[in-house]
């Protein structure tokens, strides 16, 4: 690679880097942290994809590529091997409960919203809803969950669903959610078509931007891609249900792919980051 290139590349990643160093210092992560889990990515990722005829990188090949020491390589390696590494975000029977009484038929009125439902005693009910979804989760424990996070109203034991989304537990958990299924999906689809190997395979990616906002306006923007891109989402969302609904009554032993769609809003406000779009 040209060295001209190179020097590009890395200062796009520095200016990337910012946002993540915020948020590691905010949580108290420093460098040294975070360093041990880059060179597990390096590690992982030179093994994995850069081996030839299909078979993993060896440890000599991966000191090579990544700058490390073959005694480093075989400790990640290792560490790798024994799943200490491994990363598992999941979803919550909430989220999961929430998710289909917006895309399960037997749930949902003939407009395709989420009925009012009774909370027992009827064959389209909360609680049957909650024993298909919820796990092991007790349906009056889930009805107290969503009414304390305000996404059901209760009513005289009828529940209504007063929102498609509700607050983490946590900041920690929300900043989880975004990294795994905001900044990873990006990031990858970045990846995947910067690949000079894939020229006519790219993956939608699009991105309007523009340098002459007028400071008091960007307010009212705020205000309007906010809306549209919770509008948008939400179709999106329909859509992965639907799909989901399809494959519930089809193949059982076909093969999941994960898939995300992301769209959404920046505004500069790191004065420090110096870059031109």
């Amino acid at each position: 690679m040209q060295a001209s290139v190179k020097q590009q590349v890395l200062d796009a990643f520095l200016l990337v880097m910012r946002p993540i160093v915020r948020i590691l210092l905010r949580y108290g992560i420093g460098y040294r942290e975070f360093a041990e889990v880059v060179k597990t990515a390096f590690v992982d990722v030179s093994s994995s994809d850069f081996g030839i005829r299909g078979r993993p990188t060896n440890i000599s090949r991966v000191a090579v590529m990544t700058g490390l020491t073959r005694k480093e390589v075989r400790r990640l390696r290792d560490t790798i091997a024994k799943g200490d590494a491994n990363i598992s975000v999941k979803t919550t029977p909430m989220s999961d409960v929430l998710h289909h009484w917006h895309g399960d038929p037997e749930f949902t009125d003939s407009a395709g919203r989420p009925m009012s439902l009774p909370f027992s005693g009827a064959d389209i009910s909360f609680a049957n809803l909650v024993k298909k979804y919820g796990g092991d989760i007790p349906a009056g424990a889930m009805r107290t969950e969503m009414k304390r996070v305000g996404i059901v109203r209760d009513e005289d034991r009828v529940l209504t669903v007063v929102g498609r989304g509700f607050k983490p537990e946590s900041d920690h958990d929300k900043l989880i959610v975004m990294l795994v299924h905001g900044v990873y999906s990006h990031l990858s689809n970045v990846a995947h078509n910067s690949d000079a190997e894939r020229p006519d395979a790219t993956w939608a990616n699009r991105i309007a931007y523009t340098q002459s906002m007028r400071t008091t306006d960007t307010k009212q923007l705020r205000r309007i891609t906010k809306d549209r891109i919770v509008d948008f989402a939400e179709s999106i969302d329909d859509i992965f249900m639907a799909y989901e609904s399809l494959q519930e009554r089809g193949d059982k032993d076909s093969k999941d792919d994960a898939v995300a769609v992301g769209v959404y809003y920046f505004e500069e406000q790191d004065e420090n980051a110096d870059y031109d779009w």
